[in-house]
């Protein structure tokens, strides 16, 4: 593996992460109270995503175009950080309505 896949391995490794941990700070601040708080922090979960996504884009591009993306198990670990990160932001959302729909009752 290269030093530029290198980067994009750690590209999708670091958006993945940052969307996980911005999704478990919706959450919590949901737990508080703070709405607000927690509607910020899912979108900055959702734009860590959309980074991931153009990154995934990027290759998907190249792969498109002739260019053999290789397949690592770094690379595999990176694309298992998206995805978890996803379905992560996915169930914040909801857990975060649920608290909403607790607090309005």
């Amino acid at each position: 593996m290269d030093e530029q896949q290198q980067l994009v391995v750690m590209q999708l490794i670091m958006a993945g992460g940052n969307a996980k941990g911005a999704a478990v700070e919706a959450i919590r601040a949901a737990k508080a109270g703070d709405f607000t708080q927690a509607e910020t922090k899912l979108k900055e979960a959702d734009q860590f995503l959309a980074e991931a996504h153009q990154t995934q884009t990027g290759m998907l591009t190249a792969e498109a175009s002739g260019e053999h993306q290789p397949v690592s198990l770094l690379m595999v670990h990176g694309q298992d950080h998206v995805m978890t990160a996803i379905t992560f932001r996915d169930l914040a959302g909801e857990i975060v309505a649920l608290h909403e729909q607790i607090v309005s009752r």
